[in-house]
């Protein structure tokens, strides 16, 4: 962690006027960059969605298929404006995009504010929306291994458009791209990141300019744009529309990577990208691909690559692989914010993280998450073959996180902001009436794929509130055990027991200074030795992104300024990685009852090996559950930079 990060342009003086223009001009180059590179990162699922949407709609396999007809496409097209519309430009660019958590957006944003509500006013209402939440959380997991297989087979499937004798060789290449896509990750996305806003500048450019070459071929399609056509279509043919919703869904498919991205890029560079590039691209591309089905009924089986004219097919392919390549990266990246931020909530166990920059903090590598998310890709590639099939699975996760997010957004509005009821209630009732159709209509496709991401959720969520429960089981047994901080420090001080002071320092992490450390307890009671300073140093996860550095540590003498104990409470965000002897190589030697002996000192750590109890804590599957997820846990002393050969490991065991 470094404390020498500046805000750009902050360079202390006072500018000449003359200097004026060129300070304006690099300010609007860097919020250029910054719009770019949101196009790069947050739009790569949103920006690909053209690519399968009215193909997957009109699809003749599809269990309640939608008969092509003149009334029925523009129906349809109008029915992909306007959710597209409501759902990301209301729902997410106009709404929730306010309800930010010191910058940082997302699901797990969400979860925060609704904890803080929880502590602030021990409401079981907030308890259950964050539950709920979590829930949302966890079909995210299921959206990150559904994307990368959707989005690069619609890809990989316009080399059957070009060469039709290619078909037996899109699920290869497709399994192809992917192995090679996560074994990249271990490299970090910096080198990647810095061409995936240019090529997403001329995907947005390339599928814009398709889609009005197809607009001039049949200008009637415009009509579509009146939401008479929408609303004509749902309810004059409700059976048919309804079911049609499953597909539609698909066109709003990233919408959530709008708001977790929001920390990265900020919410006004987002808002402009979607606005005045990605939001006109993509109505020109569907409203393109409406009007050639309209001029020929058959175009339905690749209505996007039949779309672009013969010479620029094959490069349209190339180009699309490289847009989902970075739909998918983002996808994954998001992955493992997910569960780096749930990890650091107490909702998952502790990963190992690596950090893959040194100037971005966002860009991290999970390697568990990493191989997980990898052989579910490749499992769905296999067993699905096209994206036709895939995206019956779909849209259930897609409509399930927007309908939690919406539903959180508007208790969050009113608890928080004090937001009128009347306006709470009639903005709820219409977003929410939209996003229940959509999750309705996605239901009937229950058996035929729709089971996959709410079973991946359903496990993803038992394995996340198993844990936070079972944490909490753990926690009660060791702090019985470990006792009173301050009654140990004062036995120490009348010298029960009598103990041998050593010189150097000792570091025991402790989750809190009210306990002692198993292993200080140890220490004193059977090996009757203390070291000459003592540090009790506990990790706090604040339920903020970032703490600053000025308000890292606190300092308590636990009573006694002359015994060389003391206690630090090391605070961090939820997006930080703890670094321990980097932490307390910042602390006042005034305030430390004298230097320590930071380059020698000894870190002791209490590990608890678990066992299935017979006390009735948990049921016995989720008391199985429990100890197994304990065994995905990173490395205590590589999470909190511990050296290795000055690390000393202590262990108990536990019954759960």
């Amino acid at each position: 962690m470094t404390n020498d990060q500046q805000m750009p342009g902050s360079d202390g003086g006072s500018a000449a006027r003359p200097n004026v223009p060129r300070r304006s001009a690099a300010h609007d180059t860097a919020r250029l960059a910054i719009v770019v590179g949101a196009l790069g990162v947050v739009f790569g699922d949103l920006g690909t969605s053209p690519l399968y949407t009215l193909q997957t709609v009109f699809n003749p396999n599809d269990p309640h298929p939608v008969p092509v007809s003149t009334q029925n496409v523009y129906g349809v097209v109008s029915l992909v404006f306007w959710s597209v519309t409501i759902i990301v430009s209301v729902t997410y660019v106009l709404l929730a995009m306010r309800a930010d958590n010191d910058g940082e957006g997302g699901i797990m944003a969400l979860i925060t504010l609704l904890r803080r509500l929880h502590a602030q006013r021990d409401g079981r209402v907030a308890a259950a929306l964050a539950a709920l939440g979590i829930f949302g959380a966890a079909l995210f997991f299921g959206d990150s291994m559904i994307t990368p297989a959707i989005s690069v087979l619609s890809a990989v499937e316009g080399l059957k458009v070009v060469q039709p004798s290619l078909e037996s060789a899109v699920v290869p290449i497709t399994a192809l791209i992917i192995v090679l896509l996560f074994l990249a990750q271990r490299r970090g996305t910096a080198a990647v990141g810095r061409v995936f806003g240019p090529v997403m500048v001329v995907w947005f450019s390339a599928i814009a300019a398709c889609g009005v070459a197809g607009i001039v071929r049949h200008p009637g399609i415009l009509r579509a744009l009146s939401p008479t056509y929408a609303l004509g279509f749902l309810f004059g043919h409700f059976g048919t529309a309804f079911f049609s919703l499953a597909s539609v869904v698909l066109a709003v498919t990233g919408a959530e990577a709008l708001y977790a991205d929001m920390g990265h890029f900020g919410r006004r560079s987002i808002s402009r990208a979607w606005v005045f590039v990605v939001f006109p691209a993509l109505v020109l591309s569907y409203f393109g691909q409406g009007a050639l089905i309209l001029k020929d009924h058959a175009n339905i089986s690749s209505p996007f690559f039949l779309l672009v004219p013969g010479w620029g097919r094959l490069p349209m392919v190339l180009l699309a692989a490289a847009a989902t390549v970075i739909a998918s990266q983002a996808v994954i990246t998001g992955a493992y914010s997910v569960a780096s931020q749930a990890a650091q909530l107490g909702y998952l166990p502790r990963l190992r993280i690596a950090h893959t920059s040194e100037s971005t903090i966002g860009q991290i590598y999970v390697p568990w998450i990493n191989w997980l998310l990898m052989v579910s890709v490749l499992t769905l590639i296999f067993a699905f073959r096209s994206s036709a099939s895939l995206a019956f699975a779909y849209g259930m996760a897609v409509t399930a996180t927007i309908t939690i997010t919406t539903l959180l957004f508007f208790y969050i509005a009113r608890a928080r902001w004090g937001t009128p009821v009347w306006l709470v209630a009639a903005g709820a009732t219409v977003l929410l009436t939209v996003d229940l159709l959509f999750v309705a209509a996605n239901l009937t496709k229950l058996i035929h794929g729709a089971w996959l991401p709410l079973l991946i959720g359903l496990s993803a969520f038992a394995v996340m509130t198993t844990w936070q429960r079972g944490r909490q089981i753990v926690t009660a047994e060791r702090a019985e055990r470990e006792g009173s901080l301050r009654v140990f420090i004062d036995e120490l001080r009348e010298g029960r027991p009598s103990v041998l002071e050593v010189p150097g320092t000792a570091v025991f992490l402790n989750r809190d200074k009210q306990t002692t450390p198993l292993a200080m307890r140890a220490n004193v009671e059977r090996n009757h030795v203390r070291h000459e300073h003592i540090v009790i140093l506990s990790i706090e996860t604040e339920p903020v992104p970032r703490v600053p550095a000025g308000e890292r540590v606190l300092i308590d003498d636990l009573g006694y300024s002359d015994d060389g104990i003391f206690h630090v409470t090391a605070r961090f965000g939820y997006m930080e990685t703890p670094d321990v002897p980097g932490t307390l190589a910042l602390l006042d030697p005034a305030r430390t009852e004298g230097p320590l002996q930071l380059d020698e000192a000894s870190y002791f750590l209490s590990t608890i090996e678990l066992r299935r109890g017979q006390a009735p804590t948990m049921t016995p599957w989720r008391k199985r559950l429990f100890i197994a997820t304990s065994y995905i846990t990173a490395d205590a002393a590589e999470h909190f930079g511990l050296p290795r050969d000055r690390t000393v490991i202590m262990g108990s065991h536990i019954e759960v």
